[in-house]
């Protein structure tokens, strides 16, 4: 099998990742998952796509990570391995679908305006 390489992106974390055929490690900017994130949940949220297909012990999958927070960086790493695994094999795409790791969540902070303190919060107000 030869590289298979996927693009996920949660907020602005961008992932990208480089799946080969191997054992189920998975290396995050040169380090292993359990450094890069600690929690058992992101890790398990990281799983998601690889243990709904029976497939975690198959693939080594080698990301590099940048921009958001832990929990960006996650779910953009899960939606980058979904990617990968439809590419690997069509049929897992309605599987995948259906737990909802193919779509990508669009949801990203709304901008600041100006004249406001935040971008909806607006300053207080009184007549006195």
């Amino acid at each position: 099998m030869e590289v298979i390489n996927a693009l996920g992106r949660r907020k602005s974390a961008v992932a990208r990742i480089y799946m080969t055929e191997g054992t189920g490690k998975i290396t995050i900017n040169k380090r292993d998952l359990k450094d890069y994130f600690p929690s058992e949940l992101i890790q398990f949220v990281v799983k998601q796509p690889l243990n709904l297909l029976n497939v975690a012990e198959k693939y080594d999958i080698k990301v590099n990570l940048y921009g958001g927070g832990y929990t960006g960086q996650s779910q953009a790493l899960r939606l980058a391995i979904a990617r990968a695994l439809v590419k690997v094999n069509a049929e897992d795409k309605k599987a995948l679908r259906a737990e909802g790791f193919i779509t990508r969540d669009s949801r990203v902070v709304e901008r600041k305006k100006p004249g406001q303190p935040k971008a909806r919060r607006k300053f207080q107000f009184s007549k006195r």
